[in-house]
C-alpha cells in the first residue's frame, strides 16, 4: 500500500512540477514510449556548443535521435528550379524598394534572386539575417546532436527528410510569394525572434509553452509551416515502437498555440 501511495504521489509531484532543464525540452511519456522533446535551434551561436552534458546523456541512454531532417548527410536539397519572371514583376514597387534596401545592407546582389521561387529568396534572405546575428549552421542544436548520435552509432529516425521539406515549399501558392512578403515585413521581427531563441539556450528556457510569440507568419503560413506539420509529427510519435527517444524540432514547435507537447498530451 505504502508503494503504491508513493507511485501516486511522486506521479502528482511529476504533474505539478515537470522536470526542468536548462535548455527548451519538455519530457513526454506516451504508454511504453518516453519522448525527450528538444526545441532546437538550426542555426547557433559558438557558446551553444558544446551541448549539454545532460543532454547528452538524454542521448547516450536513447534508443534513437529524432530529427525533422538528416542535415549531415550533405549535399544541397534544392534542385534546378524552373526559372520564374523578373521580380519587377512579381513584386509591388515598395516591396521591391524593401528588398533592395535589404540587399544593400546584407551585400546582396538583387540580381541573384530575380527569377529565383519566392521561398527560395525568403530562405536565403533569412540564412544571410541569422548569419549577420553571428549564428552559423555547424553550431545547430539539430546538427550538434546527430554528429553525437552518430558517433554514439545511435540510429536516426527523420520525421519528414529534406526533400519532403522542399516539397512543402515548393506546394506553397504562388511559389510562396507570401513568406517572401513576411520575411520583408516581419524583418526585425524575426531577428528579435532569433535572438529570443538563442536567450532560451545560452539563458534559460521559457517555462510556460503557451508563450506569446512574435508573430512573423501569416495565419495560413503559420498553418502549413507549424501547424499541420506538428499535427503529423505527432502521428508519426504516436506510431513509434516502445523505447526511449530524442526528439529534436524547431524551437518554435515547443510553444505558442498548438504546440507540439499539446498536442501529444491531448
Amino acid at each position: 500500500m505504502t508503494g503504491t501511495i508513493w507511485r501516486s504521489l511522486h506521479g502528482l509531484i511529476s504533474r505539478l512540477f515537470p522536470a526542468s532543464y536548462r535548455w527548451p525540452a519538455q519530457d513526454i511519456r506516451l504508454d511504453d514510449r518516453l519522448l525527450h522533446l528538444v526545441g532546437s535551434i538550426h542555426m547557433g551561436t559558438r557558446d551553444m556548443q558544446p551541448l549539454p552534458p545532460r543532454l547528452l546523456r538524454q542521448l547516450q541512454k536513447a534508443d534513437a535521435l529524432i530529427v525533422e531532417a538528416d542535415i549531415t548527410q550533405g549535399g544541397s536539397p534544392f534542385d534546378e528550379a524552373e526559372t520564374r519572371e523578373p521580380l519587377s514583376l512579381r513584386l509591388a514597387p515598395d516591396e521591391q524598394a524593401t528588398l533592395s534596401a535589404l540587399c544593400g545592407e546584407l551585400h546582396l546582389s538583387m540580381i541573384m534572386f530575380d527569377t529565383l521561387p519566392a521561398w527560395q529568396i525568403a530562405l536565403m534572405l533569412q540564412a544571410q539575417q541569422a548569419q549577420r546575428l553571428g549564428l552559423r549552421p555547424d553550431y545547430g542544436i539539430d546538427f550538434q546532436l546527430l554528429q553525437a548520435a552518430k558517433a554514439m552509432h545511435k540510429p536516426v529516425i527523420e520525421l519528414e527528410g529534406a526533400q519532403t521539406q522542399i516539397a512543402l515549399l515548393k506546394s506553397l501558392p504562388d511559389d510562396g510569394m507570401a513568406l517572401l512578403k513576411d520575411t520583408l515585413t516581419h524583418w526585425h521581427t524575426n531577428a528579435r525572434l532569433l535572438q529570443m531563441m538563442v536567450s532560451w539556450w545560452l539563458d534559460a528556457p521559457p517555462r510556460e509553452p503557451r508563450i506569446t510569440l512574435p508573430s512573423t507568419f501569416s495565419s495560413a503560413l503559420n498553418d502549413a509551416l507549424i501547424s499541420q506539420r506538428n499535427a503529423q509529427w505527432c502521428e508519426r510519435l504516436r506510431a513509434l515502437p516502445s523505447g526511449h527517444y530524442v526528439v529534436a524540432v524547431g524551437a518554435l514547435h515547443l510553444y505558442g498555440d498548438e504546440n507540439l507537447p499539446a498536442l501529444l498530451q491531448r
